[in-house]
């Protein structure tokens, strides 16, 4: 009867904590290299990006001016019809005619003297009117213009760098989403050195997955959530009539913060799928406390989004779903290193 080998078959793949250290410098140093070349890459297209990611925040402003504009115009406009005054006459309906093809009213009051002066320097001929023994006289306008052209429409920057610290962190954001697959490749390169020969072929699935479920939470956050957190925000500007003066800075701030957090967050499948494979978690234990993890990702939720209810709960409605989804990786991708329960 032969003896069995009294080492361990796997010593060879077996690493130090030295050499594990070195793998993790050398996978992060190189990660940061690619992050440098999409960096340099993102400096050509860091303008078109600004200007894109400014459409959502350009769309909610315009309808807060529009709401604003039309509900002062109105009120103005009764004023006068109560002080007797000659008003236009205009309906709801064609105001928001008006709006829609993109034109503001803006009323107000001219001196008549200062009227006629000015009319009669562009060439017309009016005739002068006489002096008012109680002091000058005020005539009522009303101009329409171009939306485009309203200063509440149009973001700011308060301090020199302003531009070119908004213009280093769009180049940042796009080297980080052109990089992102050599990121990910590097990164878990790393944790496959930490795995025996034959569950690193694994790694062939997870990279692709964490790829996805990243860019798939950062666009549910720029095309879904940002519509509705403008909205409940603007709401307020609405409700307390202030006109906002948007800095450029804080917004493109408020862009790379939330897909970001909705981007890591839709990684709970492959952390789930993780635990479960070391042996920490298994796939009962997920569905046999479901309810306090549905409990745990409304409050991750209300952490990681803004202060309105519709960012919330959108991420919430995605994350219960992607929870459920891990459970499934967990039973039924095919095992590798799981430990018996």
């Amino acid at each position: 009867m032969k003896s069995l080998p009294s080492e361990d078959p796997f010593d060879h793949t077996k690493m130090s904590f030295g050499e594990h250290l070195e793998e993790l410098r050398s996978a992060l140093g190189k990660a940061l290299l690619a992050l440098i070349v999409g960096f340099l890459i993102g400096l050509v297209f860091a303008g078109p990006l600004i200007r894109f990611v400014q459409s959502p925040l350009e769309e909610g402003l315009r309808d807060l001016r529009v709401k604003q504009k039309l509900r002062r115009y109105s009120e103005a406009i009764e004023a006068r019809r109560d002080a007797g005054e000659p008003v236009p006459e205009m309906s709801d309906e064609q105001m928001r005619d008006y709006a829609d093809h993109g034109l503001l009213p803006d009323s107000g009051r001219v001196e008549l003297q200062e009227l006629v002066e000015a009319l009669k320097r562009l060439g017309i001929d009016v005739p002068t009117p006489p002096a008012a023994d109680a002091g000058p006289v005020f005539v009522p306008f009303a101009l329409w213009k171009p939306i485009k052209d309203d200063p509440g429409m149009r973001t700011i920057g308060t301090g020199a760098p302003d531009a070119f610290t908004v213009y280093v962190k769009a180049a940042l954001v796009i080297g980080a989403v052109i990089s992102s697959p050599a990121i990910f490749y590097f990164l878990w390169s790393f944790v496959a050195a930490g795995l025996f020969p034959h569950e690193r072929r694994y790694i062939h699935v997870f990279m692709p997955m964490s790829i996805v479920l990243f860019l798939l939470g950062a666009a549910v956050a720029f095309f879904l959530v940002f519509r509705y957190v403008l909205e409940f925000l603007f709401y307020f500007y609405d409700v307390m009539d202030i006109d906002p003066t948007l800095r450029i800075s804080e917004w493109l701030s408020f862009v790379l913060i939330l897909p970001v957090g909705f981007g890591v967050s839709f990684q709970m499948p492959l952390v789930m799928l993780f635990l479960d494979r070391v042996g920490i978690v298994s796939p009962g234990f997920y569905l046999r406390h479901w309810r306090l993890a549905v409990l745990i990702i409304a409050v991750l939720s209300m952490m990681l989004t803004p202060a309105d209810p519709w960012s919330m709960l959108i991420l919430a409605g995605f994350l219960t779903p992607l929870y459920f989804g891990g459970i499934l990786l967990c039973k039924y991708l095919p095992a590798f290193g799981r430990r018996s329960e």
